[in-house]
């Protein structure tokens, strides 16, 4: 639902905020006045095409924004939360910006946008219906969606869809397998290379590291051996060592504790250093002793730590890493060994699937084509309320044709799509003897207007958009079809938020909330603005619309009779109301 529309800068519109409620809005006005601004500010919002001439003159920029509010689980909160723009209080707030030269920016929730992405949003939002266009109806990529809506449709439609999805993945991964397949022994051999290299080397874990050590302690045994006598003779083994001073040191400090038993404790600690350093001068006289250089086995230790430093490059860089890729590939050559069986075992699967998705499409087509003659009668029948009782209504299903690149099988020689085999677009044959053509083909905008209003009508719970906006649906037409007219939207309104632009009195008499446009001159400038009118007001702009400029007794008489008609007693407001011309 619309619950506010700010304009600023927009053609004749200075600065206006309208405030929409909910049910059936009406907005009228002398012809000229600007009431086709409100719907320019709307398609704007909605992605429409920002031109220059939409910018006020004298002015740098022109902007509209539309505050909408979401409701849970609707489509519009998924496409915003997958667009990354937030929208936490179910409210969003549509921004669009026209710079003089033409340019533009947009925003969804003060994020920038692209106008592709309101274009997204818009038939979720509002619908527009004018002598020109509309957003979603009059575009054959809803019409599916809405006949299924008709005829309770959409729970069959999204299991098949679903049956279409695992339909879709088994068919690339058919694909996948198949191309592994031709490239196969090319691939095996490759593969078989790699993990032979790797298991004739067979690493263990953390091996990198021995290799290191050991290779270091081979190249440089000599030195090795030299430094680790030296401090073993300093320490214990040659004359005079650090033990045998410690010796006489621990002799002196135990003659001094027999006289002051305070130094015991440190005699014991000198002693106690003495004999640890003679375990160390000990274990590197053994290690002395132990090393011995040996060049085969620096060989043997720099071939292998290159091997593995080869592989480590390459697949690594630890032997943890090296070790999991062996068991990656060795699982590649098992899958690649079974991959005939596998494709055989994939393709009898999809065969089965197929056959299911095959028949639940042709069930839900025919389905469909049932609706279909339901809905197209239902809208004949409120052509026919509307004044177009030789209209004849087509709601066309036929077939998606079959693609040569298309990714699924077909079916019955027709395309699997997300929704089945089937493609839907509404038709109309206005006149008597004329051929059903498409909607947005019809030539009148009279009857285009009134074509979509059917349709509105008919489908008025069914549809996404929260907004319906008809942009006088009423051209060419008067007296009972008019109220007729009025009475359909105030219908459609029941069930969506209506605006709707008109000059015919009986239907701004049913509205819920009236809205007036005038024009003013300050200074040389026109301005348009837009006011919500009290019941007083409603009276006389109603008497305005009916008599002219000049009001009479008879024009207000007759307003009141028609405001009483919708199941108001405005008689006050009528005691109250002007005769004179509403500006």
């Amino acid at each position: 639902m619309l619950l506010s529309l700010t304009i600023d800068n927009l053609v004749l519109i200075d600065h206006q905020v309208l405030e929409l409620g909910p049910g059936f809005n009406v907005l009228t006005g002398e012809t000229g006045a600007g009431k086709s601004m409100v719907v320019d500010g709307l398609e704007l919002v909605l992605g429409g095409r920002a031109r220059p001439d939409l910018v006020r003159n004298g002015a740098r920029e022109a902007e509209v924004a539309a505050l909408f509010e979401v409701a849970p689980g609707s489509r519009v909160l998924a496409k915003l939360e997958a667009a990354g723009v937030p929208c936490d209080r179910g409210e969003l707030v549509v921004r669009r910006v026209v710079l003089a030269e033409g340019r533009s920016r947009a925003f969804l929730n003060g994020k920038l946008c692209t106008a592709a992405q309101l274009l997204d949003l818009a038939p979720d939002l509002c619908d527009i219906a004018s002598q020109h266009e509309s957003v979603s109806l009059t575009d054959p990529a809803t019409h599916l969606e809405y006949l299924d809506a008709f005829g309770k449709l959409e729970t069959a439609r999204d299991a098949l869809s679903e049956r279409i999805a695992e339909l879709g993945a088994l068919v690339r991964r058919i694909g996948e397998v198949r191309e592994a397949e031709r490239s196969r022994a090319e691939r095996e051999d490759f593969l078989a290379f790699q993990l032979k290299e790797i298991q004739e080397l067979d690493p263990r874990a953390g091996e990198e590291a021995d290799l290191e050590g050991e290779r270091a302690r081979l190249r440089h045994a000599g030195k090795l051996q030299a430094l680790t006598q030296s401090a073993a003779d300093v320490l214990y083994e040659s004359e005079d060592t650090v033990c045998d001073r410690l010796a006489r040191a621990s002799a002196d400090l135990d003659a001094a504790a027999a006289i002051d038993q305070e130094l015991a404790a440190l005699a014991r600690q000198v002693d106690t250093a003495r004999a640890e350093l003679v375990d160390v001068a000990r274990a590197l006289a053994r290690y002395a002793g132990g090393i011995e250089s040996n060049p085969e086995r620096l060989a043997e230790v720099d071939e292998r730590w290159f091997r593995l430093q080869k592989l480590l490059r390459k697949h690594g860089p630890t032997t943890q890493e090296l070790a999991a890729f062996r068991d990656d590939l060795e699982k590649q050559l098992k899958d690649l060994a079974g991959a005939a069986d596998l494709l055989g075992e994939l393709e009898r699967e999809r065969d089965a699937v197929l056959g299911s998705v095959g028949a639940d499409a042709r069930h839900l087509s025919k389905k469909r084509r049932e609706a279909a003659e339901r809905l197209a009668e239902a809208i004949g029948r409120e052509l026919a309320l509307l004044g177009m009782g030789r209209a004849r209504v087509v709601v066309d299903v036929s077939r998606v044709p079959a693609a040569t690149a298309a990714e699924l099988p077909p079916v019955d020689g027709a395309r699997l799509t997300a929704s089945g085999i089937d493609r839907v677009e509404f038709l109309i044959a206005p006149n008597k003897g004329e051929d059903p053509r498409p909607l947005r083909k019809i030539a009148s905008g009279g009857e285009l207007s009134r074509a979509l209003l059917a349709l509105k009508r008919v489908l008025a719970e069914k549809g996404p958009a929260g907004l319906y906006v008809f942009d006088e649906v009423d051209a060419g037409v008067s007296g009972a079809i008019a109220e007729v007219i009025g009475r359909s939207i105030a219908d459609v309104a029941r069930h969506r938020q209506v605006l709707c632009i008109t000059h015919l009195p009986q239907i701004a008499a049913l509205a819920d909330h009236h809205f007036v446009v005038g024009k003013t001159e300050q200074k040389g400038r026109t301005t348009s603005s837009v006011r919500r009118l009290s019941d007083a007001e409603r009276v006389a702009e109603i008497a305005r619309m009916i008599g002219g400029v000049r009001v009479g007794e008879a024009a207000k008489r007759a307003a009141v009779e028609l405001l009483a008609a919708r199941g108001t007693s405005p008689k006050k407001a009528a005691a109250t109301a002007p005769a004179s011309r509403v500006a």
